[in-house]
């Protein structure tokens, strides 16, 4: 995976993408004798049993961390029901066998949808920097659709200087947990401008919003 670094242990290997990280801290918090910032290497996978180390891999979510066991023990899978989660005045959590601008993803994403972050696709924190307002509460869809099944890939691709384009059986839900949509097919502001987040109603267009596409 371009970009990325791996770190041997006994029984489990551990993949980090830094371009992904969010500073979640959930690695630091859930197992400080494994993700030790202030050594070299900073990730330990010995520190810990890789059963233990897996869990706390799953919960971070911008997928930055990964895994692989290689003690024959149960790798990550994708979800039972896929999901983007809105973040108040934030970015959106993604869940599902992800495929984001053409490559795999993994189970786990952050996505930007402020428009400032200097590493599109992923979130990187600059909606913070720029007081980005987007409620993680908006109402539900007036329409929806009901899934036959909530699993499966998805899909993710980026239209040039414009919004996402979300395909595959997908719950988008509000921050609270609450179900705003169901969808199969979708496209999702990440401009930060449009007046119908999190859908795109066309905001890129009047304010120059430029981005790569895939």
């Amino acid at each position: 995976m371009a970009g990325t670094k791996t770190y041997e242990g006994s029984a489990i290997r551990v993949h980090f993408d830094a371009r992904r990280c969010i500073h979640a801290r959930k690695c630091v918090l859930g197992l400080p004798g494994v993700f030790r910032i202030d050594d070299r290497p900073w990730i330990q996978p010995d520190g810990a049993p890789a059963e233990e180390l897996a869990a706390v891999i799953r919960a971070c979510p911008s997928g930055a961390l990964s895994y692989e066991r290689t003690d024959g023990g149960t790798e990550e899978t994708a979800p039972a029901v896929n999901q983007a989660r809105l973040w108040e005045h934030g970015p959106v959590e993604v869940h599902g066998e992800l495929t984001i601008a053409g490559e795999p993803a993994g189970h786990r994403a952050v996505l930007c949808r402020c428009g400032a972050s200097k590493t599109k696709p992923w979130c990187d924190n600059s909606h913070l920097e720029i007081a980005f307002k987007a409620t993680g509460e908006p109402k539900p869809a007036e329409e929806t659709v009901a899934l036959e099944k909530c699993d499966g890939p998805v899909n993710v691709s980026l239209a040039t200087d414009g919004p996402m384009h979300v395909e595959g059986n997908l719950e988008i839900i509000a921050g609270s947990g609450r179900q705003l949509a169901c969808t199969t097919d979708t496209w999702l502001c990440r401009c930060g401008a449009s007046a119908n987040k999190p859908y795109c109603d066309g905001s890129h267009k009047k304010i120059g919003f430029t981005a790569e596409g895939s």
